[in-house]
């Protein structure tokens, strides 16, 4: 199962690519719109600034083969700021265009917490969804962020996380998934939730014909 890793040029890249290739698939880096169409499922991920990361997109060319290729119903997984990516806008430093792909926006979280939100917190579940599958509600995981997404659909939002507010740790739809934390730095639960993806992916693909 080929996956294709956006580079978006900002951190931990390596570490998402380690992590998947544990679980046994075959995942590149890559800039090129025409590897993400030949991937079997994209992952989106991201450490930095949101502002960053769209002109990165922007200036290899890949906001609208991303849009594309997600209408067309290619599975896209997005992690952190790559979650944050999926929305419509984000505040940070300035107002930004995001990919649009889901409805909301990214602001800043509480000041009357300690920011950035950096460790382990838990996530609840709030509704029945495969990436999740084996895992129990209030599961920990990793996080390191400032922002967080306002989804203005609720049905989007299959998990939540408490700091300062509550905010998406997960969203879904369709065969759109983003995660607010770090699942390739969260040991057991991250691998778990990463598997539970990429089967996600094997169910989709067609079955093999035999000459």
């Amino acid at each position: 199962m080929r996956i294709a890793i956006v580079d978006t040029g900002l951190g931990n890249l390596r570490s998402v690519q380690k992590a998947l290739i544990r679980l046994g698939a075959d995942a590149c880096l890559t800039v090129s719109p025409e590897e993400l169409e030949a991937a079997d499922g994209i992952v989106l991920p991201g450490v930095g600034s949101f502002p960053a990361a769209m002109d990165h997109l922007k200036r290899h060319g890949l906001v609208a083969p991303l849009r594309e290729l997600v209408t067309r119903k290619t599975p896209l997984l997005g992690i952190c700021l790559g979650m944050q990516l999926l929305f419509e806008k984000s505040e940070e430093h300035k107002l930004t265009l995001g990919l649009g792909i889901l409805p909301g926006q990214v602001t800043r979280l509480p000041a009357e917490v300690k920011l950035p939100h950096i460790g382990w917190n838990t996530v609840m579940f709030l509704r029945p969804h495969p990436i999740w599958e084996g895992l129990e509600p209030g599961t920990w995981f990793y996080f390191v962020h400032t922002y967080a997404v306002e989804a203005q659909e609720e049905s989007d939002v299959i998990a939540v996380t408490e700091y300062g507010r509550t905010f998406p740790s997960i969203v879904a739809r369709g065969n759109v998934v983003g995660v607010q934390f770090h699942p390739e730095k969260s040991s057991t639960a991250g691998l778990q939730l990463l598997g539970n993806w990429l089967r996600t992916l094997k169910k989709r693909r067609p079955p093999s014909s035999s000459a």
